[in-house]
């Protein structure tokens, strides 16, 4: 049927079957997303024609990148000789094209569950640890991968059949051919620039609404993934989608926070690095150790709004300095890691964690604890190659990696690696043979028992849900796990000798119909243990906050490049929070919030905190540019590799 509707199309036709079959497909697979969000959808003020209708824009846009190639070559194979080759090799083409659109929308509503956006960078970077991917698809997603593959085996047998070549015993003449392909290539190649425009399409295009879901939806999956790759080329300059300043000027916004005003920046070549005399002078400095907590977001910490399923941590925080309002840099365990163990602000590139220029000598908190003596740990239940941890870690001060192959009879193993009890066990065990050696220690320990699919022992909590494998019920785990390790560590000889961090890397889930889904980034965080006395921290606070007071609290002397505050100077003045979420940017002071989106104006907003809401509006944000600064500071400090220490 396909086939003689599309006749007249000759050389053309099969590669018009493939813009008609991605066509219907992609409309028909937006028309279902929009009915399964239309809540979102119809909040957000769009109308159903525009959604749609800028949709097949977009859908124009990745069909034509998909006819390019064919389209420039067809003249060349309209005759006689390789007609049926070419027709074959077209056929095979059009059909792995409709496998890859089909395959890239049945994923989809999986990954908007897990990040309220279609498939964007973070799918790519998944596709680097395929058996970490598969265990969690399995565990946490086994109906969906199932019907995955059966789908996608049924577009291979339905697109053969409906793909069918058009076996004419003569193509056109060839006069014919090239008097109409340039017709051909022009309109293909208008339809994948989309516009007349200075620039071609991009994604900032059709961001048409406040909630960054359904601005997402507009596009299709695999237009997204490919915006995402294509947009890390330029990494080393990523924060200039956002706007341009001159370095002197970024240094003057930054420089003016009131915490850094004193200090001074002897080296004019590093522009940041400068030292840190400790607010808490000590004869012997104090051990640290940080617990990274995996996606422990205030929405399960009942003091902070959220579900009564952290008890141990609800007891634990009046026991030390307690972070009333602090925020998470972004929303993967690398953002987290970047802040809290380098006080490194986020960039639309991906974590340094995983960028060249950051695996040697690249600032860590374990790089001059290291110098001063301190054996430096990394301590993780799973495989630690994951997000390229074991290869940051070790090329940036951290002396030993333990991980899960080091783990001689785990009680318990997930998808994810050893539990958690697990975990503080062996955190548990270092920490005494350390203090027994006499040898200071940093310590980061890593967890993941709350990570899809909540795999964890039984027998250990009073489930939340009835189901077991749930978030609230892993995170009531998790925290189960935390507070039989902390009652052990105080009854411990290293208790006294030890400052400790607990902190969430990010929440479960950032999700919300807001560009930037603000309460999604807030997080506990708590410093007890040694002479830590109970005390509330009110200001606004950052990640990146944290080392720089754990480094006071401890009472070492550092020079280093982080711009963050030191809270054990100074716990009262006004704070600030700066959160990445896809390729928007949020710097919030108060309820004050300013949202730089790429290739387009930044916009003000107001964040309302008791309900979780971010009203955008017309008002010229203030901020604008103080926002700007401290994202266009760490994209030039990676790239002139100006966070390396000496």
């Amino acid at each position: 049927m396909l086939d003689r509707v599309t006749s007249w199309a000759g050389p053309y036709a099969l590669l018009l079957q493939l813009v008609l079959i991605g066509l219907g497909l992609l409309s028909i697979s937006r028309v279902a997303l929009m009915g399964w969000q239309w809540e979102r959808v119809a909040k957000s003020g769009i109308s159903v024609s525009q959604f749609l209708l800028q949709g097949v824009r977009v859908d124009l846009i990745q069909l034509g990148m998909i006819l390019a190639l064919p389209v420039v070559l067809t003249p060349c194979f309209a005759h006689h000789r390789s007609w049926r080759i070419w027709q074959r090799l077209i056929r095979y083409w059009a059909v792995a094209a409709i496998v890859l659109l089909a395959f890239m929308e049945m994923a989809t509503p999986s990954f908007v569950m897990q990040y309220d956006l279609r498939p964007n960078r973070l799918f790519v970077e998944y596709l680097v640890y395929p058996m970490e991917v598969l265990r969690t698809l399995w565990g946490g997603f086994r109906t969906s991968l199932i019907l995955g593959v059966v789908g996608a085996g049924l577009v291979v047998v339905g697109t053969f059949g409906l793909i069918r070549p058009t076996w004419m015993t003569a193509p056109w003449r060839p006069l014919k051919v090239w008097l109409t392909w340039p017709l051909v290539a022009l309109t293909v190649f208008g339809a994948i620039r989309s516009t007349t425009g200075h620039r071609p399409a991009n994604v900032a295009l059709f961001a048409l609404t406040g909630d960054a879901m359904v601005n997402s939806l507009i596009l299709n999956s695999t237009w997204s993934v490919f915006q995402a790759v294509y947009a890390m080329k330029d990494e080393a300059n990523a924060s200039a989608i956002y706007g341009r300043l001159t370095n002197e000027r970024v240094l003057e916004e930054v420089k003016r926070a009131p915490w850094l005003t004193g200090l001074h920046f002897p080296d004019a070549k590093r522009p940041t690095w400068h030292v840190q005399t400790p607010a808490i002078p000590r004869e012997k400095p104090l051990n640290l150790v940080i617990v990274l907590e995996e996606s422990l977001g205030a929405t399960f910490v009942e003091s902070l709004g959220g579900m009564p399923v952290t008890p141990e941590l609800e007891k634990l925080k009046e026991t030390g300095w307690w972070f009333e309002e602090l925020y998470a840099t972004g929303t993967r365990s690398v953002r987290g890691i970047e802040a809290v163990v380098s006080g490194y602000l986020p960039t639309p590139a991906r974590s340094v964690v995983k960028l060249s220029l950051a695996q040697k000598d690249f600032f860590t908190l374990a790089m001059p604890l290291k110098r001063l003596g301190y054996h430096t740990e990394f301590i993780y239940g799973g495989e630690s190659h994951f997000d390229n941890m074991r290869g940051f870690f070790t090329g940036n001060g951290f002396q030993s990696v333990i991980d899960q192959k080091d783990y001689a009879a785990p009680k318990f193993v997930g998808s994810w690696g050893a539990s958690d009890e697990d975990l503080f066990d062996k955190a548990h065990e270092r920490l005494t043979a350390l203090h027994a050696a006499g040898t200071p220690s940093f310590t980061l320990v890593f967890t993941s028992s709350n990570h899809e699919p909540f795999e964890f022992p039984d027998g250990r909590i009073e489930l939340f849900d009835r189901e077991k494998q749930t978030v609230n019920n892993a995170v009531k785990y998790a925290d189960h796990a935390l507070g039989e390790f902390f009652r052990r560590a105080r009854a411990s000889a290293y208790w006294q000798d030890t400052v400790f961090l607990i902190v969430a890397d990010h929440d479960n889930r950032a999700y919300g119909n807001s560009l930037v889904p603000i309460n999604k980034f807030h997080i506990p965080a708590l410093i007890l243990g040694a002479d830590i006395q109970p005390k509330r921290i009110r200001p606004q606070a950052s990640q990146i906050d944290l080392p720089p007071t754990l480094l006071s609290l401890i009472g070492v002397t550092v020079e280093h490049p982080m711009i963050g505050r030191d809270f054990a100077r100074d716990a009262e003045s006004p704070g600030r929070a700066m959160m990445q979420f896809d390729d928007y940017c949020a710097w919030m002071e108060g309820n004050d919030v300013t949202i730089l989106r790429p290739k387009n104006t930044p916009l003000h907003a107001t964040y309302n905190p008791a309900n979780g809401e971010l009203t955008i509006d017309n008002q010229t944000p203030q901020n604008a540019e103080k926002a700007l600064a401290h994202v266009l500071l760490p994209t030039w400090l990676y790239r002139d590799r100006l966070y390396l220490a000496r």
